[in-house]
């Protein structure tokens, strides 16, 4: 399960809401914080109705500043929100099918000092009243270090020591973080540039013996001047598997794909040969014309992942126009691949009415998700929700239907053990010797007798 908090500086924006559905699609979080959104009332209700997350919290605004939400997924977490200020949300969070809940506190930290002064006060209270796993999480408005500041003025020590022992009361513990080391910065030029590290997750130790292996990364910053943060819990190593050969209609659309056609089927004649050529060249096909899209877009994204690391350390003014640069191609890409979801939904809008491809986007995120297999019982009627889980079952079951139930005695190896019993030489010549009419008379007496 993952979680991420992020600061959009804004969510009437047009690129928030698509910039939300890519990262549910990359990282499917369970959790969404999203802080600094500037708007409350039933604007911000219209809005949250519109992502993929069917549990909702709002705290409110100061005027049209502020603004905190807490999102999630009804169908893998049950949130329970228990307090709210305009600084913060407390709730509880059990994950489905788990026997444990834990708190949850969504920040987002005033940039006002003294009112941040009270956000601290609150969270020592809130830690003298329970005992439970806690995951603090969020924007928090204040660089506790120098290392993690870059240009304008020195981190301010009595400031820091105010967040410093607020943590400390709390028994909170910085999970460290991979990715670019400063999660906001002012976009400036490198005379005035300026980088922080702000938005973070903390945990107390007793959560942290919930989840071992949880893990923090700072994901590409491009729609805002925060990056978002994601905490996953249990990180699992993917597995890319090869997807099955399918047909997709908005190639029509394409005044090249007849010539694919035309070229396959026009100069083989079998028919399973033609067919097994086709899906070659039109898989080649889509991923030179159509795929392209998805490829643009990663790589523009893995070059301002790394300009963004770079300007962490060493800031320049080429760096920074190159960033700018990027972030405006990410715009151009990401207009075609919303015409590219359009096409992928399989469904005739033009005749139906307008364009939508907020529309589109969400009826092929449905479709996809309703031909996903989440879960699988095993024979003991436990649930099985794991990837690699799911697989070992399935496979298991196959080689226990089609494996022989005979048993078979494996080849006993030659060789002895030092504790084992052993013939001395002279045993081993009179059992090898002929047997003799005395040995043969004695036997036979046996058997009478």
């Amino acid at each position: 399960m993952n979680l991420i908090a992020w600061n959009c500086r804004g969510a009437l924006e047009a690129s928030f809401q698509n910039y939300v559905r890519d990262l549910v699609n990359i990282y499917n979080p369970a959790i969404l914080i999203v802080m600094e959104t500037k708007i409350g009332g039933e604007r911000a209700w219209d809005i949250t109705a519109r992502l993929p997350f069917d549990g909702a919290f709002h705290s409110d605004t100061i005027g049209y500043a502020g603004g905190l939400w807490l999102l999630w997924d009804s169908s893998r977490v049950e949130v329970t929100t228990l307090s709210s200020t305009e600084q913060e949300i407390h709730a509880t969070v059990q994950v489905r099918n788990s026997n444990f809940s834990w708190l949850l506190s969504a920040i987002y930290a005033s940039p006002r000092y003294a009112e941040r002064q009270m956000l601290w006060n609150n969270l020592i209270k809130v830690a003298e009243l329970h005992n439970m796993p806690w995951v603090l999480a969020g924007d928090f408005n204040e660089p506790i270090m120098g290392e993690d500041k870059y240009g304008g003025r020195p981190v301010s020590v009595n400031r820091s020591l105010m967040l410093k022992e607020c943590l400390d009361l709390c028994n909170m513990i910085d999970l460290g973080f991979t990715g670019p080391r400063f999660t906001w910065t002012n976009r400036r030029d490198i005379q005035g540039l300026i980088q922080e590290r702000i938005d973070r997750f903390f945990v107390n130790p007793s959560w942290c013996l919930l989840y071992p292996e949880a893990r923090v990364s700072h994901l590409t910053r491009c729609h805002s001047d925060h990056c978002p943060v994601l905490l996953e819990l249990q990180p699992t190593v993917r597995n890319h598997r090869v997807r099955p050969f399918k047909f997709q209609r908005f190639w029509l659309s394409d005044v090249s794909f007849p010539k694919v056609v035309e070229n396959v089927w026009g100069r083989i004649s079998g028919l399973t040969e033609a067919i097994d050529t086709f899906q070659h060249e039109a898989t080649v096909w889509n991923k030179l014309h159509f795929g392209n899209i998805f490829a643009k877009k990663r790589k523009i994204m893995a070059r301002l992942n790394g300009i963004q690391r770079v300007v962490a350390v060493k800031p320049s003014s080429s760096l920074l126009d190159l960033e700018n640069k990027l972030l405006k191609e990410l715009d151009v890409v990401l207009g075609q691949e919303q015409e590219l979801w359009a096409l992928k939904s399989r469904i005739n809008w033009m005749v139906q009415g307008d364009r939508n491809t907020a529309f589109f986007h969400v009826s092929t995120l449905v479709r996809r998700k309703r031909n996903q297999i989440l879960a699988i019982k095993n024979g003991v009627g436990e649930w099985l929700h794991a990837e690699a889980e799911v697989m070992d079952y399935i496979r298991k079951g196959f080689s226990d239907i089609y494996t022989s139930s005979s048993i078979s005695s494996g080849r006993i190896q030659s060789g002895f053990s030092q504790w084992q019993a052993r013939l001395t030489e002279e045993e081993k010549e009179s059992l090898g010797s002929p047997v003799t009419e005395d040995e043969i008379k004695a036997g036979l007496w046996s058997l009478v007798l």
